[in-house]
């Protein structure tokens, strides 16, 4: 079956149900080394993960490590531009779960970036970016352990889809002409606006399909937060992209109100459900006055609305979400993008669950990140309906490969996103337990260690710190 692989000679495979995988006690999990620093931060990540699989069930579940290639490695195997052969996605496909270090951009072969590649291949939609702080972690934030979010990226669709074409280019110049002289004044709202001749352009798909299923992976996810946490934030520019990133925040609102409907309220529901609770004789333009800013100045139509609103959210849920019970709910707002920036760090501990698009994602999970100790610490996960793959988020770094120096915190974390994934929540939980601890007691990386006050000289190695997170466990 494969060209250059051998599978492990024992262990199980992972399968799927309804989008759910079923982990036998003995699973099979490709795993992609990585470039640069991969060499280093890849042994440290096996070797904690086994040891917390030991610790947790002793000799009763155990994962059977299959190295597959991919990156410069893939190429040194298979030969120049395989930056990706069949023989990985194969086994990807095969065994359900892989983990990955950081890949390199390639260098000719036709594959803009790995990592996007793999996500469209396996159909990944959902990227989550866990985003939390642990205690003793330099970070330039005043108060980072506000911040505890986790952010839902939608992996398949908007820009990073990739279709575009450079300026000056045939078929650039037939596109842009046929917008500018056939659509374009065919849609009256677009006024006489022109698009550059010498402009590169680029289209940005955003479908109601897509949007949906990452929103009811982010809901389903919102169900096994504690209750204070059980908050949906759409997040979009709407406001300017009506038609795509309003459109994600539309589809998200119906999704979460059809599908979830018993178990979530949006926040203009809640206002016009605690206004009545405040005062049960209000009338319901005074509801809508209370919840429209400006509702005086509004037009006879949009009062209309404002007041059909009102009447349909008292129809339909008062007697489900009334009378406070719309508090147990799962909150669903929306906020524009930039406002979202400014939030992580002013008003952190308002959020949860921050569900956006792919390039809003992008942007937003690397500043959260920031917030709570940098991309070293940020761990990353890949999800579709038959397949998840785990990987470091920050870069290969190759002026350090080989030193045993990088931190290896995020494939770590990744590892543990990984493990709670697969249902092995003890495991999980031992490296969390043990990485904190040490943290908290200065037993860190360069990266971190020049940053702490009084810094820590020396640092710990790479695979040193594995050990130290290791040592941890019984803490």
């Amino acid at each position: 079956m494969y060209e250059k692989l051998t599978p492990p000679t024992t262990g199980s495979k992972i399968t799927y149900k309804e989008g759910k995988p079923i982990v036998p006690d003995d699973p099979i999990i490709p795993f992609i080394r990585g470039d640069g620093t991969g060499v280093d931060i890849w042994p440290a990540t096996e070797k904690v993960i086994d040891a917390a699989i030991a610790a947790a069930y002793g000799d009763k579940r155990k994962i059977n490590w299959f190295k597959v290639y991919a990156g410069d490695e893939a190429c040194d195997l298979y030969g120049t531009y395989q930056y990706l052969p069949d023989d990985t996605l194969k086994a990807i496909e095969e065994y359900g779960i892989a983990i990955k270090g950081p890949l390199t951009t390639p260098i000719g072969g036709g594959i803009r970036s790995l990592n996007v590649a793999l996500r469209q291949i396996f159909t990944l939609y959902a990227c989550v970016r866990p985003c939390r702080y642990y205690p003793g972690t330099p970070s330039p934030h005043k108060s980072p352990e506000k911040l505890d979010v986790i952010v839902y990226r939608e992996n398949t669709e908007d820009i990073y889809l990739g279709i575009e074409w450079r300026e000056g280019t045939e078929i650039g110049q037939k596109l842009i002409k046929y917008l500018n002289d056939e659509l374009i004044p065919a849609t009256p709202e677009h006024g006489k606006k022109r698009i550059p001749l010498d402009a590169g352009i680029g289209v940005k798909p955003i479908s109601k399909k897509g949007s949906q299923r990452l929103v009811r992976r982010a809901m389903e996810h919102a169900l096994r937060l504690p209750k204070a946490k059980q908050m949906v934030t759409l997040v979009h520019k709407g406001n300017i992209m009506k038609y795509t990133e309003g459109a994600f925040r539309d589809w998200g609102y119906e999704l979460a109100t059809t599908e979830f409907r018993d178990v979530c309220v949006t926040e203009r529901e809640s206002w016009i459900l605690s206004n009545k609770e405040a005062n049960p004789n209000i009338s319901i333009e005074d509801n809508a006055r209370k919840v429209e800013p400006g509702y005086d100045a509004l037009t006879p139509d949009k009062k209309k609305e404002a007041c059909d609103e009102v009447k349909s959210v008292l129809e339909a849920i008062w007697h489900s979400h009334g009378e406070g019970k719309w508090k147990d709910k799962i909150m669903v707002n929306d906020r524009i993008a930039d406002s979202i920036f400014q939030q992580i760090q002013t008003r952190p501990d308002e959020y949860s669950i921050l569900a956006t698009m792919n390039l809003n994602g992008d942007y937003l999970s690397d500043a959260a990140a920031a917030v709570v100790g940098g991309l070293g610490m940020g761990p990353g996960a890949n999800i579709g309906d038959t397949c998840a793959i785990f990987e470091a988020t920050h870069g290969t770094a190759p002026k350090h490969a080989g030193l045993d120096r990088i931190n290896p915190g995020s494939v770590i974390l990744s590892g543990v996103m990984m493990l709670e994934y697969m249902g092995w929540q003890e495991a999980a939980d031992l490296i969390k337990k043990g990485l904190g601890n040490a943290i908290a007691n200065r037993q860190v990386t360069y990266d971190l260690a020049r940053l702490m006050e009084p810094p820590v000289d020396p640092p710990l190695k790479c695979s040193e710190f594995a050990q130290a997170i290791i040592d941890h466990f019984g803490d």
